[in-house]
């Protein structure tokens, strides 16, 4: 499941999309099979909070100036959704991702006070996000996290700079919303106005606009952040010096500096949403494109609940574009989207 689909044996229509001038809008349903069982830490991993099937529908917009070419494509292969499928054509990517995962040790995986309980079913509401059922109970999670920001953080950063990647780190364990300007080299938009910000060529670079706070220098701003909206503690893989610098660049070896230079695109009016985790190698594909097209996402660590009252189901990477009005799983269909409707020649 590259990334994410809807459950298991559901089936997906995609639209396939170029920059279009005018657009007719199709609804698609996609029935799912809701699992109560699940791992814990799923990247790619659909699971629901009930074993009832329902309906997630998709609206996909279909482009009507598409000169003889066909307007719409399933997932490469199959159609139906499979937990921790990977698209043939994206097997080496995932492979290179998941190395982060030794170097960093999963930082980023669990957020701040992660705690699971075992509930009973009976009192666990219908969109409550649980896994794992025991003799009439199912496994529940819970954080214990610091003051919620009103407004969402602003960070300039790309994907190829361990600076930046722990910085990245730090929100997925505070379980933070992001509003990131991508900031590849070469980039028209958001490195240039990154430097008259801040007066730096340097990344990362945060925005707080609850605060009025703006700073440089990684560490820095993981203190500012665990200060503000966590417990005060910063994780230990975050707080050892030059060794989680070292970690951080070792853990991109196998991307090779992928999401750091800068692919003709057009900008989109609105900020793109995208639910997912640093940790995950699947989410960073994504991440690494959105980056590369210099596309500004307002980024959602995977609130599990939320996604599961969202979609009927948690699973990352989840993407939705107020632009267009698409909503969609899975990785690779997520970069061919990206690709065919934000990509210029």
């Amino acid at each position: 499941m590259a990334g994410a689909s809807v459950a298991s044996g559901a089936t997906v229509a995609v639209a396939r999309m170029r920059p279009p001038l005018q657009r007719s809008l199709r609804t698609v349903a996609c029935a799912e099979n809701q699992s109560s069982s699940t791992s814990v830490m799923d990247s790619g991993d659909p699971s629901s909070s009930s074993s009832s099937s329902s309906k997630l529908k998709i609206t996909v917009p279909i482009d009507d100036t598409s000169k003889g070419e066909s307007s719409s494509f399933s997932a490469r292969g199959s159609s139906v959704a499979r937990r921790f499928y990977i698209r043939g054509d994206k097997l080496w990517d995932i492979a290179g991702s998941s190395l982060a995962l030794a170097f960093r040790l999963g930082t980023g995986l669990a957020v701040q006070g992660y705690k699971v309980s075992l509930i009973p079913e009976a009192e666990i509401p219908n969109n409550r996000y649980s896994f794992i059922q025991v003799a009439g109970r199912k496994l529940i999670e819970s954080s214990n996290l610091g003051p919620r920001p009103e407004r969402p953080i602003e960070i300039y950063e790309f994907e190829g700079c361990p600076f930046c990647r722990k910085v990245r780190e730090i929100v997925s364990v505070l379980d933070l919303d992001v509003l990131y300007y991508p900031c590849p080299k070469g980039g028209p938009n958001f490195r240039p106005k990154a430097i008259q910000l801040g007066g730096k060529k340097q990344f990362p670079y945060m925005v707080d606009p609850n605060t009025g706070v703006s700073m440089y220098e990684s560490d820095d701003i993981i203190k500012y952040l665990v200060d503000k909206y966590g417990d005060g503690k910063v994780p230990l893989m975050l707080s050892l010096g030059f060794f989680t610098t070292l970690t951080a660049g070792l853990a991109m070896i196998g991307r090779a500096g992928k999401g750091s230079t800068y692919k003709k695109s057009r900008l989109p009016e609105k900020p793109l949403e995208l639910w997912a985790y640093e940790p995950s190698p699947y989410c960073k594909i994504v991440r690494e494109v959105l980056v590369e097209l210099e596309l500004p996402h307002l980024y959602h660590s995977p609130k599990r609940d939320q996604l599961v009252q969202r979609t009927g189901i948690f699973q990352a990477p989840y993407l939705e574009d107020p632009n267009t009005g698409i909503k969609m799983f899975e990785s690779a269909e997520i970069i061919d989207y990206l690709r065919n409707t934000y990509a210029l020649a």
